[in-house]
């Protein structure tokens, strides 16, 4: 074994012992988070997120079930200016650089009137913690003879994290995906057993039709005499 390579190890061995800082757990400053709720006919629903200056806010939805699977959509900064507006959509992405203030998305269905939607909507937060990687810097300070920094450690934990996160964002939009082809399909099944119902009651009165009007036809009207 090297002196590097031991050095390497002795490090490690001291940095297990030690306590972790302050924000030590939380790498990546990016948080993600998904809500499905239903919104109710005539009714708008608000929600609210806090920001800091420089981060980035991205907001997803999807309208998975309701009569025309569309929803009214805005965005409204912490100063009341409306940064993104949509009418009757089904689905959306919108990214927006922030500051300080607490950011408003507002899906509004006021438009129906019998119909109520259920809504999947995503955040993903970016930049929302870059203060807290300052403690690892005490930590940095002595290590440039070693193989590895702390900082391409910390680096890959970054990437590995960030990868991660982008899986399970991923995935959580295949299952919102599903399960608004899901409601369609079942909507659809439904449908076409409604109307062949209402297919079969109709051929059932005609051909009852057919055979009493073909039946009136041969009846013999004459009245017989005693």
């Amino acid at each position: 074994m090297g002196t590097a390579s031991r050095l390497l190890l002795l490090h490690n061995l001291l940095l297990l012992l030690l306590p972790p800082p302050p924000g030590a757990f939380g790498f990546v400053p990016s948080l993600d988070s998904d809500f499905t709720f239903t919104l109710p006919a005539g009714r708008k629903e608000c929600f609210f997120q806090p920001m800091r200056q420089g981060a980035s806010l991205e907001v997803e939805y999807q309208v998975l079930d309701g009569a025309g699977l569309d929803v009214d959509f805005y965005l409204e900064s912490p100063k009341g200016e409306i940064l993104v507006f949509h009418q009757r959509k089904s689905d959306g992405v919108h990214t927006v650089e922030t500051e300080d203030g607490d950011y408003m998305f507002c899906f509004d269905n006021t438009f129906s009137t019998l119909s109520e939607k259920v809504i999947f909507f995503e955040l993903v937060l970016d930049n929302m913690g870059e203060g807290e990687q300052e403690d690892w810097k005490k930590y940095i300070t002595g290590t440039d003879m070693l193989d590895m920094k702390l900082e391409d450690i910390l680096e890959s934990i970054n990437n590995v994290k960030a990868r991660l996160s982008k899986s399970l964002q991923i995935q959580t939009l295949l299952r919102a995906f599903e399960a608004r082809d899901r409601n369609i399909q079942e909507s659809n099944f439904d449908r076409v057993n409604f109307w062949s119902l209402v297919n079969l009651g109709v051929m059932v009165v005609v051909s009852a039709v057919q055979v009493y009007m073909l039946k009136s036809l041969f009846e013999d009207k004459r009245k017989s005499r005693t």
